[in-house]
């Protein structure tokens, strides 16, 4: 099979549990299953290549399979260095998609794979932080006449795609899934907040319940980690640097301070911003002994490592997942999966029944570029609000929920300014 002869993976062997994981997912994605079964039937992607750059792991493994049901080939690579499952790629490439991943590769096998990914010269990408449109943009322009649009998933990723085009340099359409109603409301913020939790949890093994937790930013991702803290029984500080996020965080409930102060009384840190040096030395001087730190943002710089190494006199892993940091004064400052994405370096992400909404939507986005990308332009594009409205009722139909619809004469009320 060319998957297997063209692939770079950990090991093969490892095949059988990956099937598992994804038969497991795939039973508790309904809203992904059907759109699969459309998929099957009407071949949207039929003679066209697709690369996709998510993390790796079995959610993400079925996406690639109803995209494969659609009549593409498939070629995936991981997102992030950590969240990669090498049993779940063995298990890929089994089942005919090239994949180019595996768990902690060095910065320049990482590098390399995306490449590879590129290098099948892809009709159509599915994108996770912006990491194939920047190679694209930059060293491989080469590769870019191909291409006719594609799907980013993260804030990161629609940071960096909106400079692109704000500066006329984005290259083609892409659909910001990260900002439709079905991946935001809940893949941000129910999807974040359980499985940062699940993660922090996991990996140390301590108690929540009346510790301080500081959740560094209050975007939908920071709701959830902070709903779900609560929740756990901890006290809850909110840092923000936008004043309205900042009085819903207080009406929410929650306490806010600016990051020194809070940098003072807290336990855990989870940085949910998509920014850089949220957490910095200087807040780092005036933590308590024994603080955890994690990171639920796509890139590991929003705790800045550097300063934290410059102020340790030693490091050493106590655990999996968990570097101890001592600092020169005595202190001890604890760092959970190398500030990577704490939810899916230290954890398996988010639950399957909350990325069959997001992933629905990457899938049915992805068949409304190729069906549009010529009237789309060069330009980043929000989800279609029918494409977001019928995932959601894929959804409610899969939890055996009805809901009302408008009578003729309420469209009628709703549409005339003159009715009374």
């Amino acid at each position: 099979m060319a998957a297997v002869n063209e692939s770079v993976v950990a090991d093969m062997s490892l095949a059988p549990n990956g099937h598992l994981k994804i038969d497991w997912v795939q039973a508790h994605m309904p809203v992904l299953n059907r759109i699969r079964e459309k998929f099957e039937q009407e071949k949207p992607f039929a003679g066209l290549k697709v690369a996709i750059s998510l993390h790796l792991e079995a959610k993400t493994a079925y996406l690639a399979k109803v995209v494969q049901a659609g009549g593409a080939e498939v070629t995936i690579t991981g997102s992030n260095p950590l969240s990669t499952q090498d049993d779940v790629c063995a298990a890929l490439v089994e089942d005919g998609i090239r994949v180019f991943a595996k768990y902690n590769p060095s910065p320049e096998e990482y590098k390399s794979h995306l490449i590879k990914t590129l290098e099948t010269k892809p009709d159509l990408i599915i994108d996770d932080g912006g990491d194939l449109v920047t190679i694209l943009h930059s060293e491989r322009q080469d590769l870019v006449a191909q291409v006719r649009g594609g799907a980013e998933e993260t804030t990161t990723g629609i940071l960096r795609l909106k400079s692109l085009e704000k500066s006329g340099e984005l290259k083609f359409p892409m659909v910001a899934v990260n900002d439709a109603f079905c991946k935001y409301l809940f893949d941000n913020r129910y999807g974040t907040g359980q499985s940062v939790w699940d993660g922090i949890n996991r990996t140390t093994n301590l108690v929540v319940a009346g510790k301080t937790v500081v959740v560094v930013g209050y975007g939908w991702c920071g709701r959830g980690v902070a709903l779900r803290a609560k929740g756990l029984g901890a006290k809850v500080v909110v840092t923000e640097i936008d004043s309205i996020k900042a009085v819903e965080a207080y009406m929410d409930g929650f306490e806010v301070m600016p990051m020194v102060e809070a940098a003072k009384v807290g336990d855990y840190f989870v940085t949910v911003t998509g920014n850089r040096d949220v957490i910095r030395g200087e807040h780092m001087q005036v933590m308590k002994d024994g603080a955890i730190l994690s990171n639920a943002g796509h890139f590991d710089v929003e705790i800045n490592k550097p300063e934290l190494e410059v102020l340790s006199a030693s490091k050493r892993t106590v655990r999996k997942d968990i570097e101890e940091y001592q600092l020169k004064d005595g202190r001890k400052i604890y760092l959970l999966a190398e500030g990577r994405l704490v939810n899916l370096a230290a954890g398996d992400g988010h639950p399957a029944e909350i990325m069959d909404m997001t992933f629905a939507l990457q899938a049915v986005s992805l068949a409304y570029v190729n069906e549009n990308y010529e009237q789309l332009g060069k330009h980043v594009v929000n989800v279609p609000y029918e494409l977001d409205e019928k995932v959601a009722q894929y959804k409610l139909e899969a939890l055996g929920i009805q809901i009302d619809h408008l009578t003729q004469e309420q469209k009628d009320y709703l549409d005339s300014w003159a009715e009374e």
